[in-house]
């Protein structure tokens, strides 16, 4: 056990080391925000689909696509458990910072953190089943997130759902997966040289988020401290206890857990600013579940790995 939380914890020094790289450089003003939501599109529309075509770039194998079925029912389940622990623990007078709270605890940054730490942790099987966690965050999203955030008066896009980069990289990458078609190595090559970028970058924007924190007032707030223990140890710990009881086990059970014990989704702030909420209690809550999971990341997937 000790040995495995070293391990861990060393998969994820590694990565708060590129994360502190990125604090540093924005306090140095090497960053404003304009160039966060460039780097952020592009990491959203080009990195994360490269990494996502890359990992179902492989043999068709149904043993793994059975368990990339059962991925998809993990992550359903546990975005449907994040929203009853969000409702049952965060009530607010003010409904533009109940939403940022809820859809803090409800969505995790299983793209930005989870993906970097199955490759590193899991290889790209580990990535295989994340990009699941991704297809289904995806959809609850832009729809249940959308309906959070917008109090209902926001149409739901179907085109959204289906259309969006991560899902759409999913499709492109079950093509390949269930057929034998392969990409040719003149595009294969760019497409491992982007996915390469899939931890540096991203670690360097939650970087940039955490060197927006000024001051320690949010730590002293009790609903963004509940939001942060829901998101970074009840969710998980249920997440950890329901898939073992069901019967996940080795990869598939590790790789569900590292998306699920991920901080805050990014898009909490995205979508705080889109929808005109409290965007500065978004940042708030996104960096500190950032920073405190440099601590609950290595006990929760520690503990996966124990038992898988």
């Amino acid at each position: 056990m000790i040995q495995t939380f070293l391990s861990v914890a060393q998969q994820t020094a590694i990565l708060f080391i590129l994360i502190f790289t990125g604090f540093i450089c924005s306090k140095k003003n090497f960053f404003s925000a304009s160039t966060m939501r460039e780097l952020s599109r592009f990491i959203l529309y080009v990195v994360t689909p490269c990494v996502i075509i890359d990992s179902f770039h492989r043999p068709y194998d149904p043993a793994m696509l059975h368990n990339l079925g059962l991925a998809v029912l993990a992550a359903l389940g546990v975005h449907i458990c994040n929203i009853f622990i969000s409702r049952l623990l965060i009530h607010d007078h003010d409904q533009s910072r109940q939403c940022v709270y809820q859809y803090a605890i409800i969505f995790a940054n299983c793209g930005y953190m989870g993906l970097p730490l199955q490759q590193a942790i899991l290889g790209s099987e580990g990535v295989f089943y994340g990009a699941a966690f991704i297809g289904v965050f995806n959809l609850v999203t832009w729809t249940y997130g959308l309906t959070l955030m917008t109090g209902g008066h926001e149409k739901i896009n179907p085109l959204k759902i289906v259309l969006n980069p991560g899902n759409l990289s999913i499709i492109i990458g079950l093509l390949f997966f269930m057929t034998p078609l392969t990409l040719p190595s003149t595009i294969h090559i760019p497409v491992k040289c982007f996915t390469a970028l899939n931890t540096p970058i991203p670690m360097i924007i939650i970087g940039y988020y955490l060197s927006q924190l000024t001051s320690l007032k949010p730590f002293c707030d009790f609903k963004t401290i509940v939001s942060a223990v829901a998101k970074l140890i009840i969710s998980p710990i249920v997440a950890i206890t329901g898939l073992y009881v069901l019967g996940f086990r080795d990869v598939l059970l590790v790789s569900m857990v590292i998306s699920a014990a991920a901080p805050a989704a990014a898009n909490t702030v995205m979508f705080s600013l889109l929808f005109r909420k409290d965007t500065s209690l978004a940042v708030s809550i996104v960096s500190i579940t950032c920073l405190l999971s440099i601590i609950t990341m290595p006990l929760i997937i520690s503990a996966a790995l124990y038992i898988a």
